[in-house]
């Protein structure tokens, strides 16, 4: 014989004293925090006027970062670092659009892994600026349409982002900041037959990064290339019969069922985007420095330029070469560095570089990414 299944019980009346109590102080703490959050508008909006009528950038990359840096030291629970940050990039992103809105461009559509580095980077509260690709992203920032822009260069499964390496060829703006977004693929579709579907949609770069789950759960299935995970979706939606890879977002937006999580083929896959822009940005104290080289082409010529920052005791974090378009068979040599273009032995490592080879340019020195898990 089934016994009846049971009941919640509802708390005592002591407990739900206790309860109504405690959420009396939580009410308080939220009044008190919305009289803190509207002044520290104010004092923004004080900000805002000083800075329009210097001239000056309203996005100032090295101060975010610092800022955020001191919170999370001082922070001591229970709330995670990890969260806290979160929340006071929002407070942030608000309180810098009242001083002026900050226009994002960004490789789109919404519902992308774009989408969410720039939200997870600069808040809700900008103004977003989808694009069709790289490219137009940062034409974007160059025609002075939005006044920061957001590009993927390297998938830790994949590797480097050519379209965006390429740009930085040839563009006079200027790397800002870089954000480490944690890539979660998920299968999407309108039904929730696995056997059932007989096409896979989404971008080259996701479908290869799924590549050993597709083979082995869906081998039946044949897969179709689009221009954005967020596409891929909206073809799911539309397609009896078939399933998209992308993020969450884009399966709740277009009201699909998620088959399966996680189904990346490396647990720890991340995407690095750079922030680009047309200012310099001011050391923080944890920096890096983009640059790109081209050398003779002869033996030792990259030897002896990468022994110019050994000797000086210079760190790369990432070195990655790309065909340059106008000399075949020669390539431009990309470098990631630790330290500000400013540092005495970061600016010394450089001049000696320079020295070394044909042409250099510093693409930029910003506030290092936090690796998220």
């Amino acid at each position: 014989m089934n016994s009846a299944p049971s009941q919640i019980q509802p708390p005592s009346d002591q407990a739900q004293t206790a309860i109504n109590a405690l959420r009396e102080e939580i009410d308080q703490v939220d009044r008190e925090l919305m009289s803190l959050l509207n002044q520290r508008a104010r004092l923004a909006l004080d900000i805002g006027r000083l800075k329009k009528n210097a001239g000056l950038p309203v996005f100032v990359p090295e101060r975010e970062s610092d800022l955020l840096d001191k919170l999370a030291q001082g922070n001591h629970g229970p709330l995670p670092n990890r969260y806290l940050v979160s929340v006071f990039r929002e407070v942030i992103s608000a309180c810098r659009s009242v001083q002026q809105p900050l226009k994002v461009a960004f490789l789109g559509p919404e519902f992308t892994f774009s989408h969410q580095a720039a939200v997870q980077h600069f808040g809700s509260s900008c103004g977003m600026a989808p694009q069709s690709g790289i490219a137009e992203v940062f034409r974007e920032v160059e025609s002075g349409r939005c006044q920061v822009g957001l590009v993927p260069v390297e998938n830790s499964g994949e590797g480097a982002v050519g379209a965006s390496l390429d740009q930085f060829m040839t563009t006079q703006l200027k790397v800002c900041g870089e954000v480490y977004t944690p890539i979660n693929h998920v299968l999407m579709s309108q039904g929730d037959d696995l056997d059932a579907i007989t096409t896979v949609y989404s971008h080259p770069q996701a479908l290869a990064q799924c590549r050993g789950w597709l083979t082995r759960n869906l081998p039946q299935a044949r897969v179709a290339e689009a221009p954005s995970t967020a596409a891929a979706a909206r073809q799911a939606a539309e397609t009896p019969g078939s399933a998209a890879i992308g993020a969450v977002a884009a399966a709740r937006h277009h009201c699909l069922k998620v088959l399966a999580e996680g189904i990346q083929d490396y647990t720890y896959n991340t995407t690095r985007f750079l922030v680009i822009g047309k200012q310099d940005v001011p050391p923080c104290g944890q920096d890096k420095t983009s640059i790109v080289f081209l050398t003779a082409h002869r033996p030792g010529s990259l030897y002896k330029a990468l022994g110019e920052l050994a000797e000086l005791g210079v760190n790369l974090s990432r070195i990655e070469s790309r065909p340059t378009k106008d000399r075949p068979w020669e390539y431009a040599f990309f470098v990631d560095l630790n330290g500000h273009r400013q540092d005495p032995e970061v600016a010394q490592a450089l001049a000696a570089l320079e020295s070394q080879v044909e042409r250099l340019r510093v693409l930029g020195s910003f506030p290092a990414g936090e690796m998220l898990s």
